[in-house]
């Protein structure tokens, strides 16, 4: 039997869209020879020499919600594997975007205790040691597509050995069964070209999580 195909997926649970896309590649796992293999990234270390450009509103939200939450998922990845990663991000993500409770102390605590992690790793929601950490795993991901892209970041082994990287996609609602292995395949192939860049129009809806 062949190996599944290794796809190292970033991202930041406070993100909706990430969320989306992160159900999606789940949803491929279904359906393609693939292994989901989860990181960490910051939209707050992605944002934090900009802040002054930004609206006012994104801005709040960077600087009061967006540390707990990645503070206390590299405290649970450094101290407890990254095996942990894909079950964590799940519980949070659930009631971040699905439950609707947002990035707030007690979702988070909810989801520690779904999965079974200590409650004591929220002692890390207002500091934490493993920062250092949460900056090389942002910078291994954000390094392979450049700073202008946010999250999801999601790599993949190219034709030539080396890794193929994009953001996105962003899409709602997740793609289900073939639909999904439709989007992967034909995200891969543009991916897998050099010097392609950009497939976009503009965003008629928000995230849809009703299929969730």
């Amino acid at each position: 039997m062949s190996e599944k195909t290794p796809v190292d997926f970033w991202f930041d649970p406070l993100c909706p869209w990430a969320w989306m896309t992160s159900r999606w590649v789940l949803e491929v796992e279904k359906v393609r020879d693939i292994e989901v293999r989860w990181h960490l990234m910051s939209l707050a270390v992605l944002n934090e020499d900009r802040l002054d450009e930004l609206e006012e509103w994104y801005r709040e939200l960077l600087t009061t919600k967006a540390w707990g939450p990645v503070r206390v998922v590299i405290a649970a990845q450094e101290e407890h594997g990254t095996e942990v990663l894909g079950d964590l991000y799940t519980a949070i993500g659930t009631r971040f975007h699905n439950q609707g409770m947002g990035p707030e102390k007690e979702a988070v605590a909810a989801a520690l205790e779904e999965v079974g992690l200590p409650a004591s790793l929220m002692d890390h929601w207002d500091d934490t040691p493993y920062e250092e950490q949460l900056r090389v795993s942002h910078k291994e991901g954000i390094e392979k597509v450049g700073q202008e892209v946010g999250t999801p970041i999601i790599a993949v082994p190219g034709p030539g050995g080396e890794q193929t990287a994009f953001f996105g996609p962003v899409v709602t609602p997740a793609p289900k069964g073939e639909e999904a292995a439709r989007l992967w395949d034909g995200t891969l192939a543009v991916a897998s070209i050099p010097g392609f860049y950009e497939i976009k129009r503009s965003r008629t809806k928000g995230p849809d999580f009703s299929n969730l």
